[in-house]
């Protein structure tokens, strides 16, 4: 597989991992971060950055495979990732992907062939996929 690289992200994490601080290179993001816990007190963790542009990167693939389809998504349509963190039955810590794609007067059968399509073609997905389990919801 070759990739022709159009955009590169670029961001450094110092301190002590999950409890430090990051940065990108053009300075939009720039906050202390906190492993996930009830007293983390606004510090954002690395699951939420993943489920951020999980969630950016699917809406952008289920709007395409509308787009290829002639289905008009509302601009009400939404896609919620969550992304689960823990022990790993092999070792270790490992992640879990729910996708939840609600897509308002689309039809439910359609809603969960554009899901399916979407993974498919979403590089968050094609990154992931025989690396974590990931789950879709189609909501109408």
């Amino acid at each position: 597989m070759t990739v022709d690289v159009v955009y590169t992200a670029e961001s450094t994490a110092s301190g002590g991992g999950r409890t430090g601080h990051v940065t990108s290179a053009e300075g939009t993001i720039d906050f202390d971060t906190s492993p996930p816990a009830p007293d983390s007190q606004g510090r954002v963790n690395p699951e939420m950055l993943f489920s951020a542009g999980y969630a950016a990167c699917f809406l952008g693939a289920l709007r395409k495979q509308a787009r290829v389809r002639e289905i008009d998504l509302a601009d009400e349509a939404t896609v919620t990732a969550k992304i689960g963190f823990g022990k790993h039955s092999e070792g270790g810590f490992g992640l879990t992907a729910t996708l939840e794609g609600f897509m308002p007067g689309v039809d439910s059968k359609v809603a969960d062939e554009l899901m399916a399509a979407a993974h498919q073609n979403c590089p968050y997905s094609k990154a992931t996929r025989g690396n974590i389990d990931v789950s879709l919801v189609a909501k109408t």
